[in-house]
Parts: structure tokens; C-alpha cells; sequence
């Protein structure tokens, strides 16, 4: 299974999808949006929209999700097996508002 998971660094949303690939053990490709425009504009034209996680999972988007809906997806498509494991984080929680408010003072610039 190639997994590409479009996240941000200090998110509650992107630390719960961190959190189920962990709990199934899955391999996948952490990519940071804030580091380049590049990163966020190719997440943004694959999932028709500008909001984090964005996870692609053989080639099926989901946009704009959290942990808990990554698992169900998962679950509901058979590519994992239920487990007992825990979760690291919180998998249904979005950013803190001291997290947002840092985000909002940062410059971001896209050349």
C-alpha cells in the first residue's frame, strides 16, 4: 500500500493521522506542507482543496480528514486488520488555538 500523507508539523489533526500509521504499523510518506509551497500547492491541486491532512492511500484522496476518519477508512476497505493497540494521540482532535495562533504569525512565502 503507498500511503502520501499531506500534514503539518503541530497539529492535532495531522499528530491523529500520525497516530493510526503508527497503530497499523503502515509506511508512508510525511509531507510537510509548511516547508514548501511546492508540498501544499501539490496538495491542494490533488485534493481540489486547500485544507490539512490530506491523505492519499493508492491513489484515492482523502481531504481535509482526521485520524479517526483514515482509520475508518482503512478499516471499511479492508487494507488493515482491527488491533487493541492505542492510539499515541488523540486521532479526532484539531489544532490547539496557541497552535493556530503561532501558525498565523508565521510568513509563508511560495515562489
Amino acid at each position: 500500500m503507498k500511503i502520501r500523507a499531506y500534514l503539518k508539523p503541530h497539529c492535532g489533526w495531522s499528530r491523529g493521522v500520525r497516530a493510526i500509521m503508527h497503530k497499523y504499523s503502515l509506511a508512508y510518506e510525511d509531507i510537510n506542507i509548511l516547508t514548501t509551497g511546492a508540498n501544499y500547492e501539490e496538495m491542494v491541486h490533488k485534493s481540489g482543496q486547500p485544507l490539512s491532512p490530506c491523505v492519499e492511500i493508492d491513489g484515492v484522496m482523502l481531504a481535509d480528514v482526521s485520524g479517526e476518519e483514515v482509520e475508518n477508512y482503512l478499516l471499511a476497505n479492508d487494507l488493515v486488520k482491527p488491533n487493541d493497540a492505542l492510539a499515541e494521540e488523540a486521532t479526532n482532535v484539531g489544532c490547539a488555538d496557541g497552535e493556530n495562533a503561532k501558525m498565523a504569525t508565521k510568513t509563508i512565502r511560495f515562489f
